[in-house]
């Protein structure tokens, strides 16, 4: 077990790594801050020269790498070039936002998928079955900026139920919840139901049935804890995606979170506050990859972490 868990660790900090080399070397591609800073102005070449060292910018770039991994040893990811507020302190105000609207997001995927997936395989090949996998199908094929859009108009501005933007209470987390986990339960409702084949057609759950256990006790009690560990390995991985794949909904609901947080630094070439919105993603992904990895062996003590790969 803990040689598993060493192993995995290290290669957690492989990952973060080589994330950290992308996101620093890519986004120096995107152009030079000091003359975003400046804008339209003409300022002196003594002006640009200060800036830029005043900003760390006039170092090679394997010292200027070296310094960022060093402060996220430390926690210490520098401050933003446009606030001069440290970068650490502009991400834990955006986490909480981020986390309410990432778990909003699931418990309405899990609420609607679970169901769903249980029904279409147990009436398998029913017109429920079809509606199901009907229901599956819109929610993959639908654009997420676009559902939230819909979900605004109708509710916002038409019926005005509930607020379009904004972070001021439960009620501002309805639609952009909605708007994550309808497009989450399609895949998952697919998961659920392929899961719950497999099992129902196991031999132990025929030999529970014709001991004369009532149907829904096998269903739930045998069938649905078995086929839970594929399903809890998507949920886990899936929540660690909406922390870094909520950028679209906040922008569209305007909610401030980490992801427009990341945006908005983007278009200002906040160097800093990019690399470090992005890396503490990556951590969050790895951390969440990992509890699921160990999770295994609590959901089915079949199986043994210490001979995982």
């Amino acid at each position: 077990m803990l040689s598993y868990i060493v192993k995995r660790i290290f290669h957690a900090i492989l990952v973060v790594i080589v994330i950290s080399l992308i996101v620093f070397f890519s986004i120096r591609l995107t152009g030079d801050p000091v003359a975003i800073m400046f804008g339209a102005g003409e300022p002196s070449q003594e002006a640009i020269d200060q800036l830029t060292a005043e900003l760390g910018l006039d170092q090679p770039l394997h010292i200027q790498y070296g310094l960022f991994m060093k402060g996220l040893l430390t926690f210490d990811l520098g401050e933003s070039f446009r606030s001069g507020i440290p970068v650490m302190t502009l991400i834990a105000e955006r986490v909480w936002p981020t986390m309410l609207l990432a778990f909003g997001g699931m418990v309405v995927a899990l609420l609607i998928a679970f169901p769903v997936g249980i029904i279409s395989a147990i009436k398998r090949d029913t017109f429920l079955d079809f509606g199901g996998r009907v229901f599956s199908l819109i929610g993959i094929s639908f654009p997420n900026f676009w559902l939230g859009i819909m979900l605004i108009l109708i509710f916002a501005v038409n019926l005005q139920w509930l607020p379009a933007s904004g972070f001021e209470g439960f009620k501002y987390l309805i639609l952009p919840s909605i708007t994550l986990g309808l497009i989450l339960s399609g895949v998952l409702a697919r998961l659920v139901r392929s899961s719950m084949l497999e099992v129902l057609n196991q031999q132990y759950i025929r030999t529970a049935e014709s001991k004369g256990i009532s149907k829904w006790v096998v269903i739930l009690k045998h069938a649905f804890r078995n086929a839970l560990l594929p399903t809890t390995t998507f949920i886990g991985l899936q929540f660690g995606a909406l922390l870094g794949g909520t950028v679209i909904i906040e922008q569209v609901f305007a909610w401030p979170g980490i992801g427009r947080l990341i945006i908005d630094a983007i278009n200002q070439r906040d160097y800093p506050v990019v690399q470090g919105g992005v890396v503490f993603l990556a951590l969050v992904m790895v951390v969440v990859n990992l509890i699921v990895d160990l999770s295994y062996s609590l959901i089915d003590p079949r199986i043994k972490a210490g001979k995982g790969k």
